[in-house]
């Protein structure tokens, strides 16, 4: 069996650097929430590497990211619409919303076009979590 490492895998075993979003720390949304309400957030690639990133969100129902993957290049930034479907305020709960980024380093040599595959190999995976707060 073959050990060697493939020449696409390199970037993949080095630790993905680091990204910045905006805002930094969490998404506040204001009342009322009888509308849909969209929130841009700036997702940047400060790392030197191109990634591939992906967002997920803890409740797929009331919150919406678009678009939800793509791929950057060293210092490429992207605007993100997060949208947040109306819904009866204090009768759900909302206190463990959030939104988390996932990115990865991309193959050494791969297309830039966003490949599930690249978070389901051995490649390092990091998170960034941006919790959600309703603001009545």
């Amino acid at each position: 069996e073959n050990l060697q490492p493939k020449p696409t895998a390199m970037a993949q075993s080095v630790p993905p650097g680091d990204i910045q979003t905006q805002p930094n720390a969490k998404i506040v949304f204001n009342a009322p929430y009888d509308d849909k309400h969209t929130y841009h957030i700036k997702v940047i690639n400060s790392s030197a590497r191109r990634i591939g990133y992906g967002i997920k969100t803890t409740n797929m129902k009331r919150l919406g990211v678009d678009p939800p993957c793509g791929v950057l290049d060293p210092k490429e930034a992207v605007l993100l619409a997060v949208s947040c479907d109306a819904f009866a305020y204090g009768q759900e709960d909302t206190n463990n919303d959030r939104i988390t980024v996932e990115w990865t380093n991309t193959p050494d040599g791969a297309a830039k076009q966003f490949r599930r595959e690249w978070f389901q190999g051995d490649g390092m995976v990091r998170r960034k979590n941006l919790p959600i707060e309703y603001n009545p």
